[in-house]
């Protein structure tokens, strides 16, 4: 699987006819709490909250002109992908499904749902919705939209892009991964425009399947037990992600509930922006590797700021 710089740059015609580039600051406080020089690529800053919408735009620009024009799409998040599907799905007339599991964030199943997705709730974690998903699409004839293609692959690297253009001569970079596209869209952006960045993985120690496959050089299931960090809550990594990031990742970072909330309330204090947990995960890595980054100029990607309400309050009301 190979994403070559035209194949971003027409991404990029594709997003921004729906949505301004994203910002990326460097905030002093911030850079003074972790020691050195850090950039912060504010995808929370989207029309959705998240990256996500980025791939969804593209996968939907060329399944609108695609032989067969389905009549409706299905598939499985834990909210930010979903958003995607839904906003994809409307802007070009397509009903759309979408499985997410029990006990999913409540304000990320009420945005899907005024995007007008039908939502269905089964199964405790997103493999066991994703599975039903795919079941349903069966039954149903509805066209299955992955949470991992070539396509959202190439969407989600226009963020990278916007970054590594903008930060020149950037050391390090820290990026979230819940079934892969965000960080391989990154490495797809670092190798095209040739620059020498190391791409340092961060997931959850409650949901370490990618950090333990990465270890293993194969793909590891592990369960998911993360209270916080959703959007990184994989069980079974995805084994196209698992072979680029296996060739081009530095190393991946695990991160704890207890590390990320902190991380949520540094943002939150040094830049006063909120994020999701899975938004957080890059700046607790950048926190966790503090002695290692110093002197060195890094970039942290804020992939979401989607948290409930009540969630976060309880973060920031807590020590």
């Amino acid at each position: 699987m190979h994403t070559s710089l035209e194949d971003i740059e027409s991404a990029c015609r594709i997003v921004y006819s729906n949505m301004q580039a994203t910002p990326q600051y460097c905030w002093p406080l911030l850079c003074e709490r972790l020691g050195t020089e850090v950039w912060v690529k504010h995808e929370n800053h989207t029309v959705v909250g998240a990256f996500k919408i980025r791939g969804g735009l593209v996968y939907f620009d060329h399944l609108s002109k695609s032989a067969g024009m389905v009549q409706g799409v299905i598939s499985a998040t834990r909210g930010n992908h979903g958003q995607s599907v839904g906003y994809g799905a409307r802007r070009y007339g397509i009903r759309a499904t979408v499985v997410v599991p029990h006990g999913n964030s409540v304000e990320k199943n009420d945005a899907m749902r005024a995007l007008g997705v039908e939502l269905i709730e089964h199964g405790d974690d997103f493999q066991a919705a994703r599975e039903h998903a795919e079941s349903l699409a069966g039954k149903r004839s509805l066209h299955m939209v992955p949470s991992f293609h070539p396509l959202l692959i190439a969407g989600v690297a226009t963020y990278s892009l916007e970054l590594l253009r903008a930060v020149r001569d950037v050391d390090i970079v820290y990026v979230p991964i819940g079934l892969g596209s965000g960080i391989c869209g990154m490495l797809a952006a670092r190798d095209a425009l040739g620059v020498k960045a190391e791409i340092v993985g961060v997931v959850s120690s409650h949901a370490p399947a990618y950090a333990e496959s990465f270890s293993a050089g194969r793909s590891i299931d592990s369960p998911v037990t993360t209270r916080l960090a959703d959007g990184i809550a994989c069980r079974t990594p995805e084994p196209a992600a698992l072979d680029l990031i296996l060739k081009g990742v530095e190393r991946i970072v695990q991160v704890t509930d207890d590390e990320v909330a902190a991380a949520m309330r540094m943002l939150f204090e040094c830049t006063h922006n909120a994020s999701e947990g899975a938004g957080a995960a890059a700046v607790a890595a950048a926190a966790k590797e503090k002695s290692l980054i110093a002197g060195r100029k890094v970039a942290v990607v804020l992939s979401g700021g989607n948290v409930d309400r009540e969630v976060f309050a309880s973060v920031l009301g807590s020590r």
